[in-house]
């Protein structure tokens, strides 16, 4: 007779408080429980497979959680908090790292969710409005989920297959969160639009609003010799592989 073993578990809040997911949906509470990582999250994260095809860490967070949720609707900056709370419920929240030639250590605990603008997501639409400032250009842009980054990422992919020097990934990340051009929400011109239309400076306005109103983990933190404003901690192999010596 199999006896089942029960295992602690914290419930995460979510940086977008789950203001952006469908009301009937678990995400929607803003909050995702999660329990405490085993042996087998071990054998995941050593799993050869799943390393070389680049979904290990999905696996792991996957086998973390426990509410009954949709990964696939998982905005980034949520799934970048789900990401830090996996690391401090396996291994802690002290994480070390090297910056110029100096070893940093950083309380992950610490760490807090982005200020999140509120008024801008009442309606639970994910669709924002952004006037592009030099060339006066309305888009209107969604925040990208898990979903999205894996079609972002084939995408991509495709295009080294291709031609493996292509450097694509800033421009088809655009085509994919930009929803429409002065009102005109077809695929084929918002490509066009992103290839031949919009301007670098436009560019990185855009790029720079979607991140300040992108709910998020801050993960900003002074440490001596850093820059003014913070440095964001580098998320290396140590993160997930603290013993691996790199």
């Amino acid at each position: 007779m199999s006896e089942k073993f029960s295992f602690p578990t914290e419930v995460i809040d979510l940086p977008s408080k789950g203001l952006l997911y469908a009301e009937n949906s678990p995400l929607a509470s803003g909050k995702v429980e999660m329990k405490y990582m085993t042996a087998k999250e071990e054998d995941i994260l050593t799993n050869v497979n799943y390393i070389s095809s680049g979904i290990v860490i999905d696996k792991l967070i996957q086998s973390l959680i426990v509410s009954k949720i949709n990964y696939d609707e998982l905005l980034i900056g949520d799934k970048n908090a789900i990401l830090i709370a996996a690391r401090i419920l396996g291994y802690g929240g002290e994480y070390s790292f090297e910056f110029r030639g100096k070893q940093h250590t950083v309380d992950l605990s610490a760490l807090e969710n982005k200020p999140l603008q509120e008024d801008l997501f009442v309606e639970r639409k994910n669709e924002f409005e952004f006037k592009l400032p030099f060339t006066d250009n309305k888009v209107t842009f969604k925040l990208l989920t898990h979903a999205d980054e894996k079609k972002i990422d084939e995408e991509v992919e495709g295009a080294r297959k291709v031609n493996k020097d292509a450097s694509v990934e800033s421009s088809t990340r655009l085509k994919h969160q930009i929803l429409s051009v002065n009102g005109d929400y077809t695929a084929k011109t918002i490509r066009e639009f992103v290839d031949n239309g919009l301007l670098v400076r436009d560019a990185r306005a855009l790029r720079n609003y979607m991140r300040d109103i992108s709910p998020d983990v801050d993960t900003r933190v002074q440490i001596d010799g850093g820059p003014e404003g913070g440095f964001e901690i580098p998320f290396g192999v140590q993160f997930f592989w603290p013993d691996a010596g790199i």
